[in-house]
């Protein structure tokens, strides 16, 4: 019988492996050669320890919270105002790939992690520690913990804004803070956010459309209306950016906007 190459090869493995278990085994000793599978049982039981329920109710409400915390550092932060003017900056350059995304986003993420480090420490200092040292009960911790990031959304929030979502939710007109409910907060405060960055991209868009409008006359007066002008205007604009220190003009002044 004719063996092809592959098939001759493929039998050769099949023959190796096969020898090399059988000989394995023969060298294991009798009660190690069955082998034991671990097993994961899942199940519900009686307790009379009501920590172990707690416990439970703990590690529950962190996976909550983690699988949340996406939209909370997109609702509840400055983290909204940042990357929308980083966006219009990116835009008003006339840079399609430069700089990346993920540095936009990743830059916007340490600055409202810079920005909002003094609220963070609040909530640790007023809410998370004491709860971890069992000195106060899950309800109140959750209250000190929003009082700080609601003092700082309101902050940010414009009035407007902030009547737009009461009468939407058909509430009273409220006497205090304290009477509005963190609900009608997020989204007003979230809006009052992209109104901010938008008007920020607005301030942005000046400068470079200047140059745009004045390297389309010049190439315009000198017949050169196959040339595309933005790539004469792209070395101006990263000239004009770099020469008055965009960077930190830009970064100091969205910082500084929160009030920090």
């Amino acid at each position: 019988m004719t063996w092809s190459l592959p098939r001759k090869r493929l039998y050769l493995v099949y023959s190796a492996i096969a020898g090399i278990v059988i000989t394995v085994a023969l060298l294991l000793p009798d009660n190690a050669r069955a082998l034991q599978l671990p097993t994961m049982q899942i199940g519900l039981g009686e307790t009379s320890n009501p920590k172990q329920i707690s416990t439970l109710i703990e590690i529950l409400l962190v996976f909550t919270i983690l699988s949340i915390a996406p939209a909370i550092l997109l609702m509840m932060t400055c983290f909204t105002r940042l990357i929308v003017a980083f966006s219009f900056l990116k835009k008003a350059l006339g840079t399609q790939t430069t700089p990346p995304n993920q540095v936009l986003v990743g830059l916007s993420l340490f600055l409202t992690l810079f920005i909002m480090t003094p609220v963070f420490n609040k909530i640790n200092t007023n809410a998370v520690k004491p709860y971890l040292a069992e000195k106060i009960s899950a309800e109140d911790a959750m209250s000190a913990g929003l009082k700080p990031l609601r003092g700082f959304m309101f902050k940010q929030t414009r009035q407007k804004d902030l009547a737009l979502f009461m009468s939407i939710a058909k509430l009273k007109k409220p006497q205090n803070m304290s009477e509005v409910p963190t609900t009608v907060l997020i989204p007003a405060f979230m809006i009052s956010e992209l109104k901010t960055a938008f008007q920020i991209g607005f301030v942005l868009f000046l400068p470079f459309l200047v140059i745009d409008m004045v390297v389309s006359s010049v190439l315009l007066s000198m017949g050169m209306m196959m040339l595309p002008p933005v790539m004469i205007s792209l070395p101006f604009k990263l000239l004009l950016f770099v020469l008055v220190d965009g960077w930190q003009l830009i970064v100091g002044s969205l910082i500084k906007s929160f009030g920090a």
